[in-house]
């Protein structure tokens, strides 16, 4: 670890704490030479396994991106996507894979795009699950009236 104030590499951890949620580690540290403290957050790396079999670190923008081209001409603003990119990245996080595969990021979008916009959710889930024809759509749609209106019990007679 490099102080950022001087550059010197001999660095001493002061205190080590765990972050609430659990997925990173803030250290205070100070600088021997400069004598200057400085707080450091280590968090772990989300790696993404390819289908190809290929690994990369994850990159929340690319998961946005793809739900981006869905809400395309839809009335989500910039501050609405950084949330859903937020939250697919803790989901994923939470999953507590060493590699997480390529599939489940599509998963990961889904519940929260649905949640955002049910027409980009639509088209998201078309491409993602490889919808064939509009049968696929409409079961789709059945399922989403479903959740949103759930049908109410019919009143029992009495008597």
């Amino acid at each position: 670890m490099h102080c950022p104030f001087c550059r010197s590499t001999d660095t001493r951890v002061l205190d080590s704490r765990v972050a609430e949620d659990g997925s990173a580690i803030r250290r205070r540290r100070t600088c021997p030479t400069c004598e200057k403290r400085f707080t450091t957050v280590e968090q772990m790396q989300l790696t993404v396994l390819k289908r190809s079999g290929t690994s990369e670190p994850f990159q929340r923008d690319k998961a946005v991106a793809g739900a981006r081209k869905a809400l395309k001409g839809r009335p989500v603003t910039e501050d609405d996507l950084a949330r859903l990119g937020q939250t697919v990245e803790d989901t994923l996080r939470a999953g507590g894979w060493a590699e997480v595969p390529a599939h489940e990021i599509g998963l990961a979008i889904l519940q929260p795009l649905r949640e955002l916009d049910e027409v980009a959710y639509l088209r998201f889930a078309s491409v993602y699950r490889g919808f064939e024809s509009a049968d696929d759509f409409e079961t789709e749609i059945a399922m989403l009236r479903a959740e949103r209106d759930p049908v109410e019990p019919s009143p029992q007679p009495t008597g």
